[in-house]
């Protein structure tokens, strides 16, 4: 079996009670072998190892991700060692987690390409400099020098009954959907994470709950090391459904200012204390608060402003997020257009829809217009366009809006 190990600094931790209360408990579903076990690790003044893993599946961090970063930050600030660990090897066999069916592969090159901006991206939340600085690491550098009786021996830490346990392998067996035996292999794999990078503990969000103690098994087995796992709530709307990029509904790290406020104003009002707790850094007492004004029968849209310029500064400034607020204002409450909106070159007086929105970058696909289009989603000062098969007549001057929240200015 291959075995990497790392040496780890001996500098003390902060053991202050408040800050570790606040750790153990703002957001976080369950901690494995149990709080208690953490809570003494923390107060001892070890510095402990841990890491967040983030398969590059997509080409931008989203809030579900911001959500464990959050957490992973107050390790971090109080001197433990953070690593936000690229599953560049594991993205391309795909995880399975919460899928109804086989992931589409995806090869190296795509996997590296949506991974570049992640660093940048995370900065919001970790040092990457100075003092006790994260690190990021890629799991390609074990992985890819695993042989085939490395995998078997891997293999064999674990049993078929083991992983069938999984609940959406459960719902394919009974629906009739095949299960590859690449997506048995993918929690034994992310398992090795933990060994080979020797750590003390991992996070994540409650839907990663099965792969991570995947690895917690897996270092008892080969280094008889008690891992812990932090699993985190998950933002989800009313159905239950989680907020991430294969759900379609996710605010993006790169979002505009007026994207994520006016994505944020979308959400349902049960979403307002669990958005404040998950994607803030508001303090929980003012939280409480805000409940309790909630329950007495105060206007859920102011609080779901607050809550929407609370994550628009964070990942921006005040001033964007006051700008956010008026152009949302100005758009949905006055009907009127934004005063900042991008403008756009267009030498021909006719156009395909379809074109026009790709050029805008209003729409990721041409699939994507035509349901816009077809769902009475596009409209040029003000007016529906209702074909995505003919040409549209445009000139100067022109709006071109795509959904709620995108316009664009023809020059």
């Amino acid at each position: 079996m291959i075995s990497i190990k790392y040496n780890k600094s001996m500098t003390k931790s902060n053991t202050d009670k408040q800050k570790i209360q606040d750790l153990l408990e703002r957001g976080v579903e369950n901690i494995y072998p149990n709080k208690g076990f953490l809570e003494k690790e923390l107060k001892s003044g070890k510095k402990l190892s841990l890491y967040l893993g983030v398969d590059p599946t997509g080409s931008t961090l989203h809030l579900g991700h911001a959500i464990v970063l959050a957490k992973l930050k107050q390790f971090q600030d109080l001197g433990h060692k953070v690593i936000l660990l690229i599953g560049d090897f594991t993205a391309t066999i795909g995880d399975p987690t919460d899928k109804k069916s086989t992931r589409q592969p995806l090869n190296r090159k795509q996997v590296l390409q949506n991974a570049k901006n992640y660093k940048k991206q995370a900065q919001v939340f970790l040092k990457f400099t100075g003092n006790n600085k994260a690190e990021i690491k890629y799991n390609s550098k074990w992985l890819d020098k695993m042989n085939f009786v490395d995998v078997l021996e891997l293999s064999a830490k674990f049993t078929v009954g083991q992983l069938l346990e999984r609940d959406m392998f459960q719902e394919r067996i009974k629906s009739g959907k095949p299960i590859g035996m690449h997506e048995f292999m993918y929690p034994i794999l992310q398992a090795y994470d933990s060994v080979a990078m020797d750590v003390d503990g991992e996070l994540g969000g409650n839907d990663q709950t099965f792969n991570m103690l995947a690895g917690r098994t897996l270092m008892k087995s080969i280094k008889n090391k008690e891992k812990f796992v932090l699993t985190m709530k998950l933002l989800t709307d009313t159905s239950g459904t989680k907020m991430g990029k294969s759900e379609g509904n996710m605010l993006a790290l790169t979002d505009t200012p007026d994207e994520m406020l006016g994505k944020v104003m979308s959400w349902t009002d049960e979403m307002i204390l669990n958005g404040f707790e998950l994607c803030t850094r508001v303090k929980m007492s003012e939280i409480n608060k805000i409940a309790k004004e909630l329950k007495a029968g105060s206007n859920p849209r102011d609080a779901k402003l607050r809550l929407a310029k609370e994550i628009v500064t964070l990942y921006y400034n005040t001033n964007e997020a006051n700008k956010a607020e008026a152009n949302f204002i100005k758009i949905f409450s006055k009907k009127g257009t934004p005063d900042d909106m991008p403008e756009i070159n267009i030498s021909k007086n006719k156009v395909s829809p379809i074109d026009l929105l790709s050029e805008l970058k209003f729409v990721s696909s041409k699939g994507e217009a035509r349901r816009l289009i077809d769902g009475g989603g596009m409209k040029i000062n003000n007016e529906k366009i209702t074909s995505w098969k003919d040409d549209v007549s445009i000139k100067s001057g022109d709006i071109i809006q795509a959904g709620k929240r995108k316009f664009a200015k023809i020059k």
